[in-house]
């Protein structure tokens, strides 16, 4: 119990402890390595009922320590400390203590330039988001490998190759040009909503989701939407934080059963949250510049605007994901199109299209599931348990695969002798 509360704490305070000393060593795996000591140390010093005043400028400095520690047993030359390394954010409301700074001193966020120099156009794309997901949100190797459908080995690869490329690069901390920072901003946008996807949807683990992650997701979008306010596709990715965070407590049951979106108690939806996505996603919309999480903001903001599953607006979210196709083309785009077409066009049609993606998505539970659906609509209930097992088998959270469980029993018996 007590290392269940206090690994709520680190993964709270971890992006902008790691960020601080990742600044101060320039080095992202020392960075890590002192939050692993320093973590070590709390969990032998921290008491549920006398925590540190700020608890992340006690693991900075712990961390600092450590890491200096590790260098002088290296016998390596380090510089020296910073002295804005002591600076805290201890006040009531500390993210706009950080934003007040920022506003003097651009990028001198540890998170944001943690967030930039993971991002750096030296990796690719899949690169940058894997790193941030690694470094920034403490996410495992296997959490990782399961956000991009590939293999943890191959995941395990593909971060220490970028780690060391960022090494190689040398990077200096700096502010990138006006030519630079657009295509900056939109990798780090998306390495923020991946962050906020997997607390949303956790793909592993015993549960759904993960507030930490969506709350940390949706400071950072703050952060960033105050700091580019000319940016609309900022404003499009807090809106789609936001209106989704909105759905957190319908989403499960008292016993932690998962609550699809078809059979949730509306009432129980944030309307604050959904009403500042709303506001949002305007403002971002108006500017002409759509893109990607424009239009992600646009489809879970139709979803809010019916007062029950039956009166969704299921034409313009078919508009909607045919646009994000063409914007932003992948398979599960495709897929979720899919689930909205078998509402226009009925579930054999869906079937059809779904075929078109067996080949992509096999390791992927949610396809497997949906043909499941789809199978036990038309009344095919022995193909359906096929679909049903292997989608229990791939999927990667306890409560994913209570629902299916729960899917496979409401199939009629099979009547084989």
């Amino acid at each position: 119990m007590r290392n269940a509360w206090l690994s709520t704490h680190l993964k709270a305070v971890r992006p902008r402890v790691l960020a601080a000393l990742n600044r101060v060593f320039g080095d992202i795996d020392l960075a890590e390595d002192a939050f692993q000591e320093a973590s070590l140390r709390a969990l032998k010093s921290w008491r549920q009922d006398d925590l540190p005043q700020d608890p992340a400028a006690w693991l900075i400095v712990a961390g600092r320590n450590a890491g200096i520690d590790a260098i002088r047993k290296k016998r390596l030359e380090t510089s020296a400390v910073p002295e804005d390394l002591e600076t805290t954010f201890d006040g009531a409301h500390p993210e706009e203590d950080l934003t007040r700074a920022l506003d003097q001193a651009a990028f001198r966020d540890d998170i944001l330039r943690l967030l930039f120099t993971v991002c750096h156009p030296v990796l690719r794309r899949e690169q940058q988001i894997a790193l941030a997901l690694k470094v920034v949100a403490g996410l495992t190797v296997e959490e990782i490998a399961r956000a991009f459908l590939v293999q943890p080995k191959t995941m395990e690869q593909r971060i220490t190759r970028a780690k060391k490329r960022l090494q190689a690069a040398r990077l200096p901390y700096e502010e990138p040009d006006a030519s630079a920072r657009g295509q900056r901003v939109a990798a780090v946008a998306n390495a923020v909503y991946l962050i906020f996807n997997e607390g949303y949807s956790a793909s592993q683990g015993p549960a759904l989701i993960r507030e930490t992650l969506c709350e940390e997701a949706i400071r950072l979008a703050r952060l960033l939407v105050r700091l580019f306010p000319e940016e609309p596709e900022l404003r499009g990715l807090l809106a789609l934080c936001l209106i989704q965070h909105s759905r957190r407590t319908a989403r499960l049951s008292a016993d932690g059963e998962a609550i699809t979106l078809e059979d949730q108690d509306r009432s129980l939806w944030d309307r604050k949250l959904i009403a500042e996505g709303h506001i949002l996603l305007e403002a971002a919309l108006r500017s002409g510049r759509p893109g990607p999480l424009q239009v992600e903001a646009a489809i879970a903001a139709t979803h809010t605007q019916a007062a029950s599953f039956e009166e969704t607006d299921w034409a313009e979210l078919d508009r909607l994901y045919r646009a994000l196709e063409l914007i932003r083309p992948s398979p599960v785009v495709t897929l979720n199109r899919a689930a909205v077409r078998a509402k226009i066009d009925g579930p054999l049609a869906a079937l059809s299209h779904l075929e078109q993606l067996s080949n992509t998505l096999d390791g992927y539970a949610a396809l497997h599931a949906m043909k499941g659906a789809l199978l036990a609509e038309l009344e095919r209930a022995e193909e359906a348990r096929q679909s049903y097992r292997k989608s229990f088998d791939l999927a990667g959270t306890d409560v994913e695969r209570n629902h299916i469980l729960q899917l496979l029993s409401r199939l009629p018996h099979s009547t084989r002798n």
